[in-house]
């Protein structure tokens, strides 16, 4: 008898299962237990749960011990970055306490240091004396399947409802003997509901603002000035109708560019974040834009011997004012940590318009 022949689906459903159920069990969720909460320096057993911050995976469980003890565990994937969780009076980064953890390469040179926030950029991230802000006590750290746990217990009667969190970059962990930090590479805040066990997500005017500076540079650099470029190429037939379809195209371009400019400015000011790199691209590309503006006023008459000279520059100066924009606009998505959605759906506009170009542009040079 000829053994029995497995059905290659089966096999990979099978696979399929494994992977999922070793993914589950190396991702802390609520509904599975701390298993060495035997070594903890409190009691868990008792405590609410709560997925504070979804997109990294973060989980609190928390609870009061006593009349006037609250005991937290955070726990969050170790990304070979330091995690915090700070709490602020008035639900600001600026005058914030708090704990930081981080487990060192095999689980040498761990620590947990509470901190104060007293300003925006590293200097200003000092280590708090114990005497200072909140009153901690039976500070605990240690990692399981790849998870970071941070324990500890705030002796308070009413503890804040403003809670923030973060991730410090990865390799960059904190050291002796002033363990300073670097500045995080992501952060969330919430608000905390003790008697419901609930949170809720807290909007900034600053998160509001980085929403707008990207929507508009999206809007104007990245999609309208590219299309009032090919309807100056391609739409010449169309006369004057393109002039004044490819002026009034570029002039609002350009209008809602300088805005998301100048909102990037604002934003930089109000994070205190150091962009360089991003901020110089985008004041070049508003440096031209001005450049373009500025040569329509001293444009020359078609008869004019010097009119191919100031095509020559208005078009490659243009073309490349978009390249670069369009540049600037992914290292924008990328530093804002804008995702997969922001970097998808501006790349399938591009995708368009190009497509759209190249069609274009073959059908031009056929006619030629």
């Amino acid at each position: 008898m000829s053994p029995p022949k497995h059905s290659p689906k089966l096999f990979f459903l099978i696979l399929i299962f494994l992977f999922s159920y070793v993914h589950s069990e190396a991702l802390d969720s609520c509904n599975s237990p701390i298993n060495f909460s035997n070594t903890l320096p409190f009691d868990t057993s008792s405590l609410q749960c709560a997925v504070v911050w979804p997109s990294q995976s973060f989980i609190l469980r928390y609870g009061q011990a006593a009349p006037n003890i609250w005991s937290y565990v955070l726990s969050a994937p170790n990304t070979n970055g330091y995690i915090a969780i700070g709490f602020s009076p008035n639900g600001n980064m600026v005058g914030s306490s708090a704990i930081v953890g981080w487990i060192g390469p095999n689980g040498i040179n761990s620590g947990i240091k509470k901190f104060y926030l007293g300003g925006k950029s590293p200097n200003l991230v000092t280590l708090q004396p114990q005497d200072q802000g909140l009153r901690l006590q039976n500070l605990f750290i240690s990692t399981l399947q790849n998870q970071i746990f941070l324990a500890f217990q705030v002796a308070s009667n009413t503890p804040t409802i403003n809670v923030i969190y973060a991730i410090g970059p990865a390799g960059q962990l904190p050291s002796a003997p002033n363990f300073a930090l670097s500045q995080h590479r992501t952060m969330h805040s919430t608000v905390m509901s003790y008697g419901t066990g609930g949170t809720v997500t807290q909007s900034s005017p600053e998160a509001s603002l980085k929403r707008i500076h990207g929507m508009l540079n999206v809007a104007g650099w990245g999609i309208l000035i590219p299309i009032g470029a090919m309807i100056a190429r391609y739409m010449r037939h169309w006369d004057p109708q393109w002039f004044y379809s490819h002026a009034i195209i570029q002039s609002i371009g350009f209008t809602i560019g300088v805005i998301g400019v100048f909102c990037g400015l604002a934003l930089e000011n109000r994070l205190d974040i150091y962009v360089d790199k991003h901020k110089a691209l985008g004041i070049f590309v508003l440096i031209l834009g001005g450049l373009q503006v500025l040569a329509i006023f001293f444009r020359p008459n078609r008869a004019s011997k010097v009119r191919k000279y100031w095509n020559w520059y208005h078009s490659n100066v243009g073309r490349l004012l978009i390249v670069l924009a369009i540049v600037n606009v992914f290292y924008g998505i990328n530093l804002g940590k804008g995702g997969s959605e922001w970097n998808q759906g501006f790349a399938i506009v591009i995708v368009i318009l190009f497509t759209i170009s190249l069609i274009l542009e073959l059908r031009m040079w056929t006619k030629n």
